[in-house]
C-alpha cells in the first residue's frame, strides 16, 4: 500500500466518523475516529524509524 492510498483510507474512515457522528451513531464515530488516529500514528512511527536508521 502506497501513501497515497493510506492517506485515502485514513480520510475515508475519518469522514465516516464525521457522518456517523451526524447521525447519532456516536459508538461507531469514536471508533472511527479512534482508528484513523492509531493507523495514523502508526504508519508515522514507521516512516520516522525507518528515516532514522
Amino acid at each position: 500500500m502506497n501513501d497515497f492510498q493510506r492517506d485515502i483510507l485514513i480520510g475515508l474512515m475519518f469522514v465516516m466518523g464525521i457522518l456517523g457522528f451526524l447521525s447519532g451513531e456516536f459508538i461507531v464515530s469514536t471508533l472511527m475516529f479512534a482508528i484513523a488516529a492509531i493507523f495514523s500514528n502508526i504508519i508515522l512511527n514507521r516512516k520516522l524509524h525507518t528515516y532514522s536508521k
